[in-house]
């Protein structure tokens, strides 16, 4: 069974507001700065609590000369944070006092929240409940056939009918939540800077990775091998919207190469042979 949210990865600009944002307004921890293992020449940050907890998890590759993305069907539209409800208002004060874009506070599904804007344009909502430390409380999907993928969520993945306000419905697996809103848009989004790649979800160890790598490809998925993202392993999949889905393990963890993470830029083994260039092509950054 998925356990919950694992992370979420998005496409930013450039990466000295990028790593501002998230560290010095959000007060996220950055928890590991290496590469695209599959672009080395790009950063990929990692921004949790200070553990790096998976399901506290945000990261990001930055495109400093990168076009903005084009929303449209089949695309994660937002990534929501939860805090606490208490502290709701604080952010809103905060965000008016830097300048950030914020919504005015709403309600959803009984819960307030507000939206804000991070520097690449991407949508990062807040929203308010009765935890202590903040976590990834849900993903919104913006789907064009929104019933194929509600189908896919319960039938394949296991995800339950949690509520509906207006369009929006909501689908919940232990402590996954997902959010469906339709559009009249025909055409797919195009990801670029400001949009999201990918959504993880948990689960425990590699044993429960590969069930479930069987399980989706006995239902007709197309599903990757199981890739090594040297902090957990991975496997990629889309959902019938075309939204990558990835389904990652919580080991081997982020304190594997360095006692405090962050410190240094890290990389995998299979790219140390190529350091000296690659932080020749990084550009450079302020931590």
């Amino acid at each position: 069974m998925l356990l919950g949210l694992h992370h979420v990865t998005a496409f930013a600009g450039d990466a000295q507001r990028n790593l501002d944002f998230y560290t010095l307004f959000l007060g996220l921890r950055l928890i590991k700065r290496t590469v695209n293992f599959d672009d080395p020449a790009t950063y990929h940050f990692y921004f949790g609590d200070k553990r790096g907890a998976p399901g506290t998890l945000l990261t990001f590759f930055p495109w400093p000369t990168a076009p903005a993305g084009r929303p449209g069907a089949g695309q994660i539209v937002c990534a929501t944070l939860a805090v606490p409800a208490s502290e709701l208002p604080r952010w809103t004060d905060r965000a008016r006092a830097a300048k950030i874009t914020c919504s005015e506070p709403a309600v959803r599904f009984g819960e307030p929240c507000i939206a804000l804007c991070d520097p690449a344009g991407l949508a990062v909502e807040l929203i308010g409940t009765e935890i202590r430390e903040p976590r990834l409380h849900s993903v919104t999907v913006r789907e064009s056939k929104p019933e194929r993928t509600s189908a896919f969520l319960t039938d394949v993945l296991g995800f339950s009918f949690a509520r509906e306000e207006g369009e929006r419905t909501r689908w919940r697996l232990n402590e996954a939540v997902v959010d469906i809103v339709p559009t009249q848009d025909p055409e797919h989004a195009k990801l670029s800077a400001g949009t999201v790649h990918h959504v993880a979800f948990r689960v425990s160890d590699d044993a429960a990775q590969l069930e479930w790598r069987e399980k989706l490809i006995a239902a007709g998925v197309r599903v990757t091998r199981v890739i090594d993202r040297r902090y957990f392993h991975s496997i990629y999949f889309r959902e019938p919207g075309g939204v990558l889905f990835e389904i990652a393990t919580d080991g081997p963890g982020f304190f594997i190469d360095e006692a405090e993470p962050g410190a240094a830029l890290q990389l995998p083994p299979w790219l140390e042979p190529m350091r000296d260039s690659i932080e020749r092509r990084l550009p450079p950054v302020n931590f």
